[in-house]
């Protein structure tokens, strides 16, 4: 390919994906609410892909970008991040991946003014962070096909796929050249139009996934039970002109709520629509856009948790080990039940079990109070 042709290919496309990204940072700003840490990870991926762009683009001088590129190159991370709060619902941002962010900017940091005075330790400094790139875009892959069956959103279930993509885009482009003796030169084109290339298909996937939304739950649960479940059931819940039939949800309520289905073990959301004799996808759009659910688990774990709590706020039940109430309820082990009840009612099992039972003390000893305190009355004549 003529040199002057490629150069110009390169800037172009540069310039196309400078002007995509910060147009979806732009976008996710001013009009995606509530800014939560997918959407403040999502900017911070295009403005970085947008500066990403501008710097490696030929003809600009590295010597006054050079403190840039660190930053630059602790994307991976960012991407690990995103994915992960992307498409599981119980991730939170905790502050050790703020330190792991830092600690590969400064690694890179290192590499930079090591690069002429000690080239061997830049060089396994590149090759480490390498390696790390690969791992944590391997684990972004793994995590989009680990919850892919759980998940009932359809739109963020067609994300994941392109997550995988722009996950091996960024294995092979930016990590791979490093460890092995390959490059875009061997096929004949310059490496900076290669990487031109891969962040066009990784921006054009940012955009589709921004402007192709998965659709929000219609109607949400605020209340458990199966009379606010049977008030939901007898409307039609409709989104983005499908209709959601209520007679599934009366069926699947009484599954629910009669049959207690959500006991059986390893109960999936396949066996689930066989028992049901639908569709698989009928029944995560009627969950999903019907109930507001957008995780099977967190679907069948609501109801394991409210028998949960029903038995820990039994007095009858104080001696019936945590254990056994969570294995009667469903779940196959302590640690999800754990995490799960926590994450519903804000306390652990042992002391959602003693406010719960001190409350019936209390309300018990006033009602001996109000017993007591009552008049007799008096039979005349």
């Amino acid at each position: 390919m003529d040199i002057m042709l490629a150069t110009a290919l390169d800037l172009g496309l540069r310039g196309a994906v400078a002007g995509l990204f910060l147009m979806i940072a732009v976008v996710i700003l001013r009009r995606v609410r509530p800014l939560d840490a997918i959407r403040w990870l999502s900017v911070a991926m295009a403005v970085s892909g947008a500066l990403y762009a501008i710097v490696t683009a030929p003809f600009v001088p590295k010597a006054t970008v050079w403190w840039i590129m660190p930053v630059l190159a602790a994307n991976p991370v960012l991407v690990w991040l995103w994915a992960r709060a992307s498409f599981d619902d119980d991730f939170v941002v905790r502050r050790w991946h703020g330190v792991l962010w830092l600690a590969v900017v400064g690694v890179w940091f290192s590499v930079i003014y090591t690069s002429t005075t000690w080239p061997m330790f830049a060089k396994a400094g590149v090759r480490s962070m390498s390696v790390l790139a690969i791992i944590l875009s391997l684990s972004a892959a793994l995590q989009t096909v680990r919850t892919w069956k759980t998940d009932l959103v359809a739109g963020r279930r067609r994300l994941r796929f392109a997550v995988l993509i722009l996950s091996l885009l960024i294995v092979v482009s930016l990590s791979v050249p490093e460890l092995m003796p390959i490059s875009a030169r061997s096929f004949g084109i310059s490496g900076s139009l290669a990487t031109a290339v891969g962040l066009l298909a990784i921006a054009a996937l940012a955009g589709w996934a921004l402007f192709h939304p998965p659709p929000p739950a219609v109607v949400a649960i605020a209340a458990t039970g199966s009379e606010n479940m049977g008030h939901v059931a007898s409307t039609k819940a409709t989104e983005g002109g499908r209709a959601v039939a209520s007679l599934l949800l009366r069926r699947l309520d009484n599954l629910m709520t009669v049959e207690r289905i959500y006991r059986q073990e390893g109960l999936t959301i396949g066996g689930l629509a066989a028992k049901l004799d639908v569709p698989e996808y009928r029944l995560r759009q009627a969950i999903n856009e019907g109930l507001g659910y957008r995780n099977f688990n967190a679907f069948l774990n609501r109801y394991r948790i409210e028998e949960a709590k029903a038995a820990l706020s039994d007095p009858s039940q104080r001696d019936v080990a945590v254990l056994t109430i969570a294995m009667d309820s469903g779940f196959q082990s302590i640690g999800p039940f754990n995490r799960a009840f926590k994450a519903e009612s804000g306390l652990t099992p042992t002391e959602f079990r003693r406010e719960a039972l001190a409350r019936s003390a209390a309300i018990a000893l006033e009602n001996d109070g109000k017993l007591q305190n009552r008049p007799i009355p008096v039979k005349i004549g």
